[in-house]
């Protein structure tokens, strides 16, 4: 992958497709990959057709089996009540530096069929593309292209992806192809998290009396597929997981024994009735945590009682957290004005929190 375009590792020869393809032991590799994304297509193209208003897809490209760091190149497909696809594909506004697509990379969307962000209603700083519902297997080739094509997945095995109804809860369903399916690699986490864990209690540690400030870094080293020695940690000791535009932070409390997971998701806002209304409302719609204002920032916290620690009960609340937070400090910046963390020129929260890395 080069600077400014996501298409190409580092160092590769311009000419690098011509190689492949005049090497023939590498002619049927190509051709293998070719029909795993035309087969990814075809699935999605019929899980698509199948799904219920209020339905959401969402395709994320591993950033950590691709190498792609703090970039997430993401699509999302929400069916609305009238069974029409409102498609979004991530821009530059929420991408880091170094990973930002260039002019070429912008014309290919617009080639695709993507409006530039912000000329779709509602599309705020994402690509938007509006399809109607018998367009399905057309919409899944454009996303299918979208992936391989400008945001560089080699393979659909790269990708992971999530197909929920309206209330969130998963939808069954064939696999789309060789991607990974979400629920599943939850599954994987749990697993390596149980394997983390018994290495340390083989080590000689009692699990109830393991500090928890080692055992919460497990978890997220576990979810994030991280050394622990490579988490993101600053001057509070608080662990920093960057979530799109948002940052999400992990605190360990002594006393009580208490886990925090929390983020700044606007600052320097103006505190209005308006303001103090949609947030009770939105925290009546949250199954765990809370949403409020204070020092003119609005927060977002999901506590995890430290005593008779659960690890699967932090990484629900690190897996809600992250998807919240990068989706509320946008939808209450466009509402209420104020700064995101890591909003397209804007200014920097009032913390000094300023590392972190995508979970």
């Amino acid at each position: 992958m080069t600077a400014d375009h996501p298409s190409a590792p580092p160092g590769t020869p311009v000419h690098h497709e011509s190689i492949l393809l005049d090497e023939p032991s590498t002619a049927d590799l190509r051709a293998k990959v070719t029909q795993a994304w035309r087969e990814f297509a075809r699935a999605l193209a019929e899980r698509l057709s199948a799904l219920p208003p209020g339905a959401e897809v969402a395709l994320t490209l591993d950033p950590t089996a691709s190498g792609t760091d703090d970039a997430v190149y993401s699509v999302y497909v929400e069916v609305r009540t009238d069974g029409r696809f409102a498609a979004r594909a991530v821009g530059n506004a929420t991408l880091p530096s170094g990973y930002r697509l260039d002019r070429a990379a912008v014309a290919d969307m617009v080639a695709l069929g993507w409006s530039p962000p912000g000329v779709v209603d509602g599309s705020g700083d994402q690509f938007g593309l509006d399809s109607p519902a018998d367009e399905a297997p057309r919409l899944a080739a454009l996303l299918s292209r979208t992936m391989r094509d400008v945001y560089g997945a080699p393979h659909p095995a790269f990708l992971v992806y999530a197909i929920e109804d309206g209330k969130g809860e998963p939808i069954p369903g064939e696999a789309l192809g060789t991607a990974r399916s979400e629920t599943n690699l939850a599954r994987e986490i749990g697993t390596e998290l149980e394997k983390a864990l018994a290495v340390t209690d083989e080590a000689g540690a009692d699990t109830e009396v393991l500090d928890l400030a080692e055992r919460v870094r497990t978890v997220v080293s576990t979810m994030l597929k991280s050394d622990l020695d490579r988490l993101q940690v600053d001057s509070d000791g608080d662990i920093n997981i960057r979530a799109g535009s948002a940052m999400v932070f992990v605190r360990v409390r002594d006393n009580p024994p208490l886990v925090d997971v929390f983020s700044p998701v606007l600052t320097e806002v103006e505190p209005t009735e308006r303001l103090y209304v949609k947030l009770s409302e939105l925290t009546n719609r949250m199954p765990i945590g809370r949403l409020y204002c204070a020092d003119d920032t609005v927060w977002a916290s999901i506590p995890v009682f430290g005593r008779n620690f659960q690890p699967t009960h932090l990484m629900l609340a690190v897996q809600v957290m992250t998807g919240l937070a990068d989706e509320l400090d946008d939808r209450l910046h466009g509402e209420f004005g104020g700064k995101r963390f890591f909003g397209e020129g804007d200014k920097p929260g009032r913390g000094e929190h300023r590392t972190g890395m995508y979970l």
